[in-house]
């Protein structure tokens, strides 16, 4: 599955109609952001019932400050609506297939359960 580009105008519609999307926040100069990109794009390939975006920080900077990304390649995944992880640099493959991994096996209600939790304890 080819990856999608992200907008401000588009987010939205593509994080609510899908439960389970990974972002690729990445800008065309730098380096570390064009050695993930072929490691991302071939998960995409592998894992095609996920979303696979990506974000061009310099074309949407809006999007890039409303995350408060810092530090490109960021990567974020979001399952049914909810930010499940978010972590700057590079991964390799191993370690991507892990985080898929690890986030396909999170119980989304008892996360749904813990962001409730800590947004009443504010």
């Amino acid at each position: 599955m080819a990856t999608v580009e992200l907008t401000k105008e588009n987010f939205d519609q593509v994080v609510s109609d899908n439960d389970f999307v990974l972002i690729d926040f990445w800008a065309s100069w730098c380096g570390p952001c064009r050695q993930f990109g072929p490691v991302y794009e071939a998960a995409s390939e592998r894992h095609d019932d996920l979303v696979f975006a990506k974000v061009d920080t310099e074309a949407q900077q809006e999007l890039a400050a409303a995350f408060e990304i810092r530090s490109i390649p960021t990567l974020m995944i979001v399952r049914e609506n909810v930010a499940i992880f978010s972590q700057p640099g590079a991964l390799p493959e191993a370690a991507l297939e892990d985080v898929i991994g690890q986030a396909r096996a999170l119980d989304m209600d008892e996360v749904r359960k813990s962001v409730e939790e800590a947004n009443k304890a504010q």
